[in-house]
């Protein structure tokens, strides 16, 4: 199934105007790494803006097919799984995210249906731009080595969602994986006491202090590591720019720091932002599952937050991933959500 399936996913590309490329270099934006779920192998990306799906197929029956295949996603460091389930009669085609999201393609397909789902389901990735990247100045001025009231804010909404348990780990797989593997992959991902989402409080004009990239938002302490105070965006080298205390090693910003820079800029009376892998009904939400961190999921969500009636006051979903919420501050943000808060993301 799976030399079935990469032919005729290669066909539905190329018919949208994408080439093969036989050499591997560091332009390369997508790649589908095929591997056996026995022994997956990582693709050892050359360029930061390259996506990985991974592809494995089973015909072992599965009461969860995310339990069965998160620990290959996570392994073979893919940014996305197809996981072609061949244990019943008319095989499927499941989508495994790394926000553990986990949807299905639907209904009787023919062929040429199954791969312009497939196709659609992973275009997203093949026209994003990361924005990762950071460049730091170590010129925070002296009276906020401290933080101020706002980062005083930002660490009470840490513990706060921590509360709602709404702060679930990222990767957690010490369930799924043997300790060797666990090991393994908590130092390929740097991971430890890490938690999903992000809070974000306005200082003045565009700056706002932001909580870091692979921190414990219920535990967030030091300015510099924890706490970022994001000054600026580099579109031209798609990288945030950071003013970080003169002697803390600095931690990297999250990688929604260019969707919070983008609200913050266009909406002046917006005071904070919270980002939760959770939901809400009766919320618009994206309609294009655009990766993390990328320029493309940042603009999706600041149209959504531009067609609001107050932007100031925003909740906006985004496909398969979670909640984007602005307030006044971040007492007002919490104030609105209380009770309303569905911890399962809706996946489709």
């Amino acid at each position: 199934m799976v030399e079935r399936f990469s032919k005729g996913l290669q066909r539905e590309m190329e018919a949208n105007g994408y080439q093969l490329q036989e050499e591997i270099d560091a332009d390369l934006q997508l790649v589908f790494n095929f591997v056996d779920p026995a022994n997956p192998r990582h693709f050892r990306r050359r360029g930061k803006g390259t996506f990985v799906v991974t592809v494995t197929e089973s015909d072992r029956p599965t009461d969860s097919v995310f339990r069965a295949g998160y620990p290959i996603l996570i392994r073979s460091l893919g940014n996305l799984m197809i996981y072609l389930d061949r244990s019943r009669e008319n095989p499927r085609v499941h989508f495994i995210t790394l926000e553990q999201g986990c949807y299905s393609i639907d209904g009787e397909l023919d062929e040429a249906d199954l791969y312009r789902r497939v196709y659609e389901r992973v275009r997203p990735l093949a026209t994003s731009k990361l924005v990762i990247d950071n460049t730091f100045y170590p010129d925070l001025p002296e009276e906020l080595s401290e933080g101020d009231h706002r980062t005083s804010a930002i660490i009470q909404s840490g513990k706060k969602l921590d509360e709602m348990n709404l702060l679930p780990a990222p990767f957690p797989i010490e369930e799924l994986l043997p300790p060797k593997d666990y090991r393994h992959i908590q130092r390929l991902y740097g991971i430890g006491g890490l938690s999903y989402g992000n809070l974000s409080a306005r200082r003045e004009g565009t700056e706002f202090w932001m909580s870091a990239r692979g921190v414990n938002k219920a535990n967030l302490q030091q300015i510099g590591r924890d706490i970022l105070l994001i000054k600026g965006y580099d579109a031209d080298s798609l990288a945030m720019e950071i003013s970080v205390p003169e002697h803390v090693e600095p931690k990297r910003a999250s990688v929604d720091a260019i969707e919070h820079w983008m609200i913050y800029t266009e909406h002046p009376e917006v005071g904070a932002i919270v980002h939760i892998h959770a939901w809400m009904e009766g919320i618009p939400s994206t309609e294009i599952n655009y990766p993390c961190g990328t320029v493309q999921l940042a603009e999706a969500v600041a149209d959504k937050i531009r067609e609001s009636e107050d932007p100031s006051r925003a909740v906006v979903g985004l496909k398969n991933h979670g909640l984007t919420i602005t307030g006044k501050d971040l007492d007002d943000i919490f104030e609105r959500i209380e009770g309303r808060i569905l911890p399962q993301v809706p996946m489709s």
